[in-house]
């Protein structure tokens, strides 16, 4: 659906320029947007790979380990039913972990492969489980102490202090989970 609106902005706009005579603008504007497009990603790039490098690093020195191993005690508070050898809980852990540390793409890997381990113990494979919908609202609202991409985007737009956000990315995600997983647990306690 969001497809179709943009192919029909785009056309109405290609039109509009065609029927005022100013199919230039439009041809202008591609190359312009082109160019501002190459410069954000190979910005965001560098920044991003700063970052995996450091999470790279992090999980060699064991720090990943150890965040996991500190928050495994409420992973499984939040994940009852899964026993304590799935490979699952690793996924979701690994997943958090980089999450909190900013890296929404290092996280994804890992989400994917949670999910895909949840669904293994699924009985009613049509009917996601209530692990499955923790993890949905865990990894979504993603609870994030340095919001990396945000920042890199902002010291691309050429912001005096760029990081100023991170108070309130913390409030913002760690709001969205809470609330979050008080409205699956009061949907769950209600049966549905």
């Amino acid at each position: 659906m969001v497809n179709l609106i943009w192919l029909i902005m785009l056309l109405t706009g290609i039109l509009t320029a065609v029927f005022k005579g100013k199919v230039e603008v439009v041809t202008d504007a591609l190359f312009q947007a082109g160019e501002q497009s190459i410069a954000i990603v190979l910005e965001i790039a560098a920044v991003m790979m700063l970052w995996m490098g450091i999470l790279k690093i992090a999980e060699e020195a064991g720090l990943m380990r150890a965040l996991g191993k500190l928050l495994k005690p409420l992973v499984k508070k939040l994940f009852p039913e899964l026993p304590s050898e799935s490979p699952a809980l690793g996924f979701i852990l690994m997943n958090i972990s980089a999450n909190l540390l900013g890296l929404g793409n290092a996280a994804t890997p890992f989400g994917l492969k949670a999910m895909h381990e949840l669904q293994q113990v699924n009985p009613e494979k049509e009917k996601a489980t209530n692990s499955m919908i923790t993890f949905l609202i865990l990894n979504t609202s993603s609870v994030t102490l340095i919001p990396t991409l945000v920042i890199s985007l902002r010291i691309q737009a050429g912001s005096a202090v760029p990081e100023e956000i991170v108070a309130t990315t913390v409030f913002a995600t760690l709001a969205g989970t809470v609330g979050g997983l008080m409205l699956h647990k009061f949907l769950q306690k209600r049966g549905r």
